[in-house]
């Protein structure tokens, strides 16, 4: 597939070498090895080298700044990958007037970095964000640390074990023939709609889900549930699982402690959505997110031949 057909945050290129990670003395070999790349974070924002003639791209920090680096893995060129939290209150003037930090959905909206390349820093940013977040045992609250490049930690005292977390959220498009069912919240830009989307909870399928989160929140049963396609959301560890959902009913029900709105859309009318051109100013989400690719879908009338 083309970076233009994928979605942000998805493709990412990266072998993680899953095998080798477990080799404690190998990882601390590597991290100090000629030609290892070091992706540095000032809190949850990537540094970026820009105006640079081969493009803006992800900076790679010096030894100086690693700190409890996580392995990422081995890219096409064969170099090893590792990603550091800069130590909190370092300014980003101190790499240079020409690297700046820059938040991932900056870079997703604005379409800066290639999908690929936003998917290893998606990689990094969530593993990042899970160890600065998850520094002490859950079950004694006594110091853990850091693991196989990055994918466990361990309690010093009581040895348990942690993990880094995913959670999986189901992003629903209910369908009833020729209309799709969108909501709105208060934090969207003005005139957006979107697909409706929720946490799956413990225990839970994603089908039953998409089907509870509807009723929920829209009031409209649901029927037949098809998986269309996923994509990670690194805000901060989610996992948006796409799926197209059969309304039984058509009365909609509005909950707005979770909508501000929620209503039928016919087919054309989130084509003209799509492409900006609604009379009424609406708009769907940018080609960056699922639901964006949800609805083309939908528009296109090819739902059936993308659903497995």
């Amino acid at each position: 597939m083309k970076n233009e057909d994928l979605l942000a945050f998805t493709g990412n290129p990266l072998d993680r070498m899953a095998v080798r990670r477990v080799d404690e003395h190998w990882l601390q070999e590597q991290v100090g090895a000629t030609g290892t790349i070091h992706l540095g974070f000032l809190a949850d924002r990537p540094l970026l080298l820009v105006d640079d003639p081969l493009g803006t791209r992800p900076y790679s920090i010096s030894m100086d700044w690693v700190r409890e680096p996580v392995f990422l893995g081995r890219n096409d060129q064969d170099d090893l990958m590792f990603a550091s939290l800069i130590t909190e209150g370092t300014p980003e003037t101190d790499f240079g007037p020409n690297v700046k930090a820059i938040d991932l959905r900056s870079l997703a909206i604005q379409g800066i970095l290639p999908p690929p390349v936003l998917g290893i820093l998606a990689q990094a940013r969530t593993l990042l964000h899970w160890h600065a977040t998850h520094r002490f045992c859950s079950k004694c609250g006594n110091r853990s640390e850091i693991r196989e490049g990055g994918y466990k930690r361990v309690c010093r005292t009581c040895q348990s074990e942690h993990f880094p977390r995913t959670d999986p959220v189901s992003i629903m498009l209910v369908t009833r023939g020729d209309l799709c069912l969108l909501g709105r919240q208060s934090r969207f830009a003005p005139g957006m709609y979107s697909a409706l989307a929720g946490f799956i909870e413990p225990g839970e399928t994603i089908e039953d889900a998409a089907r509870r989160e509807v009723f929920e929140e829209a009031g409209i049963r649901i029927g037949s549930v098809h998986y269309h396609s996923s994509q990670p959301w690194p805000f901060p560890a989610n996992l948006m699982i796409g799926v197209i959902a059969e309304a039984l009913t058509e009365e909609i029900v509005v909950d707005y402690t979770e909508l501000e709105d929620a209503r039928w859309f016919h087919r054309e009318e989130v084509r003209s959505m799509i492409r900006g051109t609604h009379p009424q100013g609406l708009a769907a989400p940018g080609p960056f997110a699922i639901a964006s690719r949800l609805l083309k879908s939908f528009v296109d009338q090819d739902v059936a031949a993308t659903v497995s």
